[in-house]
């Protein structure tokens, strides 16, 4: 039987590629059992997800240069 360290990284590995029908036999087996593992198997796409959708953002958030906040210089002084 796996343990939460193999799992974890078959878990991250999914993501990347298809695995093996042992491999997800014996991921699920232990899913069933463990709390924490579970939780984190639900973890995974969503933060590939969220990352992917930050990245395709980034560049819309990203100010061209000379676009930067720049205040106001004007004197308050009389």
């Amino acid at each position: 039987m796996l343990n939460c360290r193999e799992v974890t990284r078959l878990v991250s590995e999914s993501q990347e590629r298809k695995l093996s029908v042992v491999e997800k036999m014996s991921l699920n087996l232990h899913l069933m059992m463990c709390d924490g593992c579970k939780n984190f198997s639900l973890q995974v796409p969503f933060l590939r997800k969220a990352m992917k959708a930050y990245s395709e953002r980034l560049d819309e958030v990203i100010e061209e240069p000379g676009t930067a906040n720049t205040q106001n210089h004007e004197s308050k002084h009389p």
